[in-house]
């Protein structure tokens, strides 16, 4: 089993966006990456093994399908409830 980190990025505008969008991909070196940004734009984490590995399979730019909705609205009100601490 690969234990390498692997990491997900999504953005999202409720403006401009009919759903999320997935921006950056990564295993390995590439994932440490992606989570280093994040934290240094204190963008909050959310670790779910399985979504990152459905939404890794998606072409960058990508919305997400609406299969997807429910698990990544999870992780949008996840965020939200941070927010709303700070």
């Amino acid at each position: 089993m690969d234990k390498s980190p692997k990491a997900v990025a999504l953005k999202y505008d409720q403006k401009t966006d009919k759903a999320p969008r997935v921006i950056a991909t990564g295993r390995g070196e590439v994932a440490e990456k992606i989570i280093a940004v994040a934290k240094a734009n204190n963008v909050p984490l959310y670790e779910d093994q399985n979504l990152i590995q459905v939404l890794e399979a998606l072409d960058l730019e990508t919305e997400i399908p609406p299969e997807l909705y429910r698990a990544v609205a999870e992780v949008l009100a996840f965020i939200y409830r941070l927010n709303e601490k700070a």
